[in-house]
C-alpha cells in the first residue's frame, strides 16, 4: 500500500524558507513522477512543482519558477520541495503527489495525473 506522508510546514515570515519533505511508502520514489500542488482556503488546489520519471527533468508553475525547488531523495525515498522568498500568497497547505504510470506524453500540471496523494502540510507566511 503506498503512502505519502508530508512534513515541514509551519510559520515563516515573510521574505523566509522552508523545506517540505514527501515521504513515500510502499514504492520507490526513483521510478516516480512526483509532484506538489497547494491549496488556499477558498481555492482550487493549483501546481506548483513536478518531477518526471525516470529523471526526464523538472515542470514548474512559471510563477514559482525560481523560488521553488523540487529535489528527489532516492536513499530516503523522499521528495523535498525548497521554497524561497516566501510570501504572504505562498501560504495554503501543501500536498505531495506520485504516480507510477507516466510516459511522455504525461501532463504532469494536473491533478488527475497522480494517482497517490498525501494529507497536506499547512504553510503560513505572516510577519
Amino acid at each position: 500500500q503506498v503512502q505519502l506522508v508530508e512534513s515541514g510546514g509551519g510559520l515563516v515570515q515573510p521574505g523566509g524558507s522552508l523545506r517540505l519533505s514527501c515521504a513515500v511508502s510502499g514504492r520507490t520514489v526513483s521510478s516516480a513522477a512526483m509532484g506538489w500542488f497547494r491549496q488556499a482556503p477558498g481555492e482550487e488546489r493549483e501546481f506548483v512543482v513536478g518531477i518526471k520519471g525516470g529523471n526526464r527533468g523538472t515542470v514548474y508553475e512559471d510563477s514559482m519558477k525560481g523560488r521553488f525547488a523540487i529535489a528527489r531523495d532516492n536513499a530516503k525515498n523522499t521528495v523535498q520541495l525548497q521554497m524561497n522568498s516566501l510570501q504572504p500568497e505562498d501560504s495554503a497547505v501543501y500536498y505531495c503527489a506520485a504516480s507510477w504510470q507516466w510516459n511522455s506524453f504525461s501532463d504532469y500540471r494536473s491533478k488527475e495525473f497522480y494517482e497517490f496523494w498525501g494529507r497536506g502540510t499547512q504553510v503560513t507566511v505572516s510577519s
